[in-house]
């Protein structure tokens, strides 16, 4: 068997679609219910472990029996475990929080994207695999980008998204500074998650996404 983290993508024959960039995970193959389901038990395997051991305690190994596939069938979308907890965590996010719907409001919309996110990474142990694939960010350049790209950047452009929407509805200044404003409503609640000085709650999201709002909206007066 390779070594964690080699490249086990088979051959492309001619005439086949090209495979993904290496360290990207394959979407689910169209047509092949088989690999469709080995796709999500694998996804939901990983998640179920990460969240009930760790990252550090998890292995390949287990992975795959607690899916009933093969290691060579993971290997085939994921290269690492990381790249694997990566798209784990984010189905689990999407799960609990696809993307929100247009309420007619910036606060509302803010909270149908937030208040679900803030329940799910409260009710489980999110926090210590969080910190864990922060902490191999950190240390590994490469793994940082896939952290961007797989969790970081989807998550900011759903908000993106929803303060677009409230510059065409006139709720806020158009030239307001987007990415600040990103922080404002999601640094809070990544703060109290990781810190766990205080319950992560939906009271609290509540007030941070207002108190957010306060200094986004245009001052009246």
């Amino acid at each position: 068997m390779p070594a964690l983290g080699q490249d086990r993508r088979p051959r492309v024959a001619a005439g086949s679609a090209e495979p993904a960039p290496r360290g990207a995970a394959e979407p689910a193959p169209r047509g092949r219910p088989r690999s469709a389901k080995a796709h999500e038990a694998i996804l939901q395997a990983a998640a179920e472990l990460l969240l009930e051991h760790g990252l550090d305690a998890v292995s390949m190994d287990e992975v795959a029996a607690r899916a009933g596939v093969s290691k060579a069938t993971i290997y085939r979308w994921w290269p690492t475990k990381e790249t694997l907890a990566l798209d784990a965590l984010y189905t689990q996010y999407m799960a609990a929080a696809p993307v929100p719907k247009d309420t007619g409001s910036l606060r509302g919309d803010l909270l149908e994207l937030l208040s679900p996110f803030a329940r799910l990474v409260s009710a489980q142990p999110f926090a210590r695999l969080i910190a864990a694939l922060l902490a191999e960010a950190r240390t590994d350049p490469a793994f940082a980008a896939e952290y961007q790209r797989r969790i970081i950047g989807p998550r900011r452009e759903h908000a993106r998204e929803i303060f677009e929407r409230a510059i065409e509805r006139g709720e806020i200044p158009a030239d307001l500074d987007l990415e600040v404003a990103l922080d404002l409503v999601y640094g809070p609640i990544y703060h109290r998650l990781l810190q766990g000085h205080a319950p992560l709650t939906d009271t609290f999201v509540q007030s941070a996404v207002d108190l957010a709002l306060t200094g986004i909206r245009p001052q009246v007066g």
